[in-house]
This record gives C-alpha cells, structure tokens and sequence, in this order.
C-alpha cells in the first residue's frame, strides 16, 4: 500500500487515527501492530510470515545474549544473528544476482526466479542493528515480543526507511504522549511529502522514464543533462516525500524520527552529500560497517579501503545488479579522492566545489538509473561528447510549458530558497504552530494531490524495489 494511494488516504489513515483517538492508551502498540500488519499484507500477504519469522529470531537472539554467562557465548549468538539476518536478506535478495554470474562463467542457464519481498532491505537493517546494539550494551533487551515487532514493523518507516535505531523509540514504545501540537505538525509534515511525492516526483519520473527508454544511442547531449537531472529530482522527491510521509505519520501516532534528508544537493563535496542523502542508511553502514572495520583509526590506506568497502556495500544494498555495484564503487572512488587532494581544493572555491559536486552526482545517478550499466555509460558518454543523437528526440519533445515550470520549482525548492530564506525553512518545519496561510496552503497542496491520484497520474515509488 502506497502513502500515496487513494485507499491509504481515504480508508486506512483515517480509520486507524479515528480508532487510535478512541482506545486507551494500553491499547495503542497492539492496535499499531496490526495495523502495520495489515499495511503490510495488503501488498504481498505471503511475505508476512517471512517478516515475522526475521522479527521472532531477531527477539529471541537479542534475549539469548542479554542471558548469555560468557563474553564467548555472546559473541557466538552475535555471529549467528549476522549470518542469519544477511543470509537471509542474500537469499531472496542476491540469489538470481549469484546465478546469472555463474552462468556468465560457466555457460548455463540457471535462474532461482525469486521475488523481492517489500522492504526487507530496510527491516532486516533495523532488526541487525536491535540485536547489535544489545550486544554493544547501547539498547536494553526487550521481553516484549509485541514491542520488538511494533519496532521492526511499524508502517510508517516499514517499507521505505528511514531506519530506525531501536535505542532512538525505545521509550516511546513504552510511554508517549499525542498532543493537538503533534498531531497538526504530523499532518502538516505528512501533506507537504504527499506533495512532493505526487506534483513533483510523479512528473519528473513519467519524463525521465520516456528518456531513458529511448535508448542512449538516440539521445543527444542536451537530452541526456535533461535526463539525468529530471532523475536526480525525481529520486530526491520520491524519497525525502516518502521520509516526510513517515515523520509526519510518527508524529501522529506519538513517536518521533530523525530527519533522513537534509537538502544534499547544495553540498560543497560528495563527501558532505552522503552526510545529507539517506542519512539513516549512512549511519547505519558508519555505526555498523565502517567504525567496525577500523573506521579512520588504522591508518590512511585501510580509510580508503574501509571507504570502499562501505560504499561497494552501499550500491549493493540497493539492487543485486553489476550497476548498482558500480554506482556504489564510483562514490568510494570520489570520497577517496577527496580525502586525497580533492577537498582542499574545493574548499579554495566554494563555488566550483557546488557545481563539482551536482555534476558527479548527475554522472552518479545516470548510472544507477539507466535500464543497464552499458547504457549508462553510453548516456554519460553523451553528456560529455557532443553528439546530435536521433533527429526523432529532440529535447522539445520532452519539455513542455509545464515540465519547465516544475524542474524550475524543483531546483529552487531542493536546498536554494532554504538556504537563503532560513526563515522560510523555520517556518514550514516548525513543530510549535501552523499559522492560517500554512493551512490554506496545505489544503490546496491535499486538493492537488487528490485530484492528480483520481485522474489516474503515474505513480511509481523508486525505493520500493531495494
């Protein structure tokens, strides 16, 4: 079930803030569970049972080691809970991946044809890290297996992020309080992703999708920037929409999560994007894999090594694709770099440094977008080696009046206004009070959004396959 779907709009949320208003609050976690259950179900109920398998084993591990006598024990039901936890997220996830590269070497024809459950990636991350952090002594071990699956399941970050630490909700599976100021900041926070998602994102992917299914032979060097920029606005929308569907949606139910986005496309460094971008997943491979791994503490060479390590790990955890492989390899490449000589440069010039940075993220996202990596390639090379491409795509066959408008908007609602107008930013994200014209504006923002939904707009969602 999609945030941004007529049934989720008009039936769930409603039905569930309506109920959560009227049950006392020792009934509140149970109400949430099922209702994230049942969020859950609606899109592939013969999952269920494999996420409640992953949250049961993850809770009893997390229970076995708070038992455990000997730092030996402990350490053993760790790597069980690691093996388990990845081998099951590389069994459904990388099996095909697996198959089709013996199949290059060998010549066969293997194929296991399993599905992707939704959001195992990003449940999977969350239990790992639950049952790490009790080994680490950083969270208690919960008794509850109700609560362990209020935490792992719970709809609003269950399919998309942000990832959730369990230290960071802890109490607030315990004890929380809805205030009216919650909730208008919930449905505030929850209109404005709704419509980035739906005005934004929706358009910007129905025309880079048409781009990118020409093939890179036909497009020519103002089609492919068009390309990779519509994409680049498109994820960003699709995902920090999604992010602040789920913020808003915590609030009003009483829990509270960490920002994901922090407006990455006006870093001055790939560096500091990846501070920006996601930063639930880039906390998670810092707190989990990188620090782990030696961090920066080993010496100059095993940085660099854990720098690539990490992001090699980062475009996996994307897709079981050589692409997504390459997009992570590529950012390890150009944070190395920077640790190596490109950061004291860019800091020389803080105007080159933002244009640097938005033209490696571009190249980045052609790569991790394009329907193969040679394709990819093929549009990069297009982007930097003039060429007139198919006389049959022209770039005015996919900007019109309104693309133009909305790219325009885009841009300057992506990181620019805020930055020069920090009030504005106040404003809008303000969890104290919602004036009148933030009203008037979030209705006509709903008003929008619903009649975009009826009149059947696309409406694809990105991180839905990771």
């Amino acid at each position: 079930m999609l945030f941004s779907s007529l049934v989720f709009l008009w039936i769930f949320l409603p039905v569930l803030l309506a109920l959560s208003r009227l049950l006392p609050r020792r009934a509140q976690n149970g109400l949430l569970l099922i209702a994230s259950l049942l969020f859950y179900a609606w899109g592939e109920p013969k999952n269920i049972l494999l996420m409640l398998v992953s949250i049961t084993a993850n809770w009893l591990l997390a229970r076995c080691i708070g038992a455990a006598g000997t730092p030996g024990g402990r350490r053993g039901l760790l790597v069980l809970s690691v093996v388990f936890n990845l081998g099951l997220l590389g069994f459904f996830k990388y099996t095909d991946f697996a198959l089709s590269a013996v199949n290059a070497v060998l010549g066969t024809d293997w194929a296991a044809g399993i599905a992707l459950p939704i959001g195992i990636s990003f449940y999977t991350f969350q239990a790992l890290s639950y049952v790490i952090d009790v080994y680490r002594g950083e969270a208690e071990v919960q008794q509850s297996w109700f609560k362990i699956a209020l935490y792992i399941s719970f709809f609003p970050q269950l399919i998309a992020g942000p990832i959730v630490q369990y230290g960071d909700i802890a109490r607030q599976l315990e004890d929380r309080q809805v205030t009216p100021g919650a909730t208008a900041y919930g449905i505030k926070r929850f209109l404005y992703g709704l419509a980035k998602k739906v005005i934004l994102a929706n358009a910007f992917a129905a025309a880079a999708d048409q781009i990118f299914g020409i093939g890179a032979a036909a497009i020519s060097t103002p089609v492919a920037w068009l390309a990779s920029l519509l994409y680049a606005l498109q994820i960003y929308y699709d995902f920090s929409g999604y992010s602040d569907m789920a913020i808003g949606l915590g609030k009003l139910f009483g829990f509270t999560f960490k920002e994901n986005f922090n407006y990455p496309y006006i870093s001055r460094s790939c560096t500091e994007f990846w501070r920006r971008w996601h930063i639930s997943l880039s906390s998670w491979f810092r707190n989990y894999l990188y620090i782990p791994l030696g961090g920066n503490r080993g010496g100059i060479a095993k940085t660099y090594r854990n720098l690539v390590i990490v992001f090699f790990c980062t475009g996996l955890w994307h897709g079981a694709n050589w692409q997504f492989i390459a997009w992570g390899l590529y950012y390890g490449a150009l944070l190395v770099a920077e640790r190596l000589f490109l950061k004291k440069w860019l800091d020389r010039l803080p105007v080159l440094s933002n244009l640097y940075t938005m033209v490696a993220v571009l190249v980045g996202w052609v790569i991790f977008r394009a329907p193969g990596l040679r394709e990819g390639m093929g549009i990069i090379k297009a982007m930097f080696l003039p060429t007139a491409g198919s006389a049959a795509y022209p770039l005015a066959r996919f900007v019109d009046g309104r693309i133009l408008f909305l790219v325009v908007v885009g841009i300057l609602l992506c990181g620019p206004v805020q930055a020069l107008l920090p009030r504005l930013k106040k404003a809008l994200y303000d969890e104290q009070k919602v004036n009148p014209v933030q009203m008037v504006v979030q209705l006509a923002l709903l008003f929008a959004c619903v009649m975009l939904l009826v009149s059947g707009t696309y409406n694809p969602f990105i991180y839905f396959r990771f």
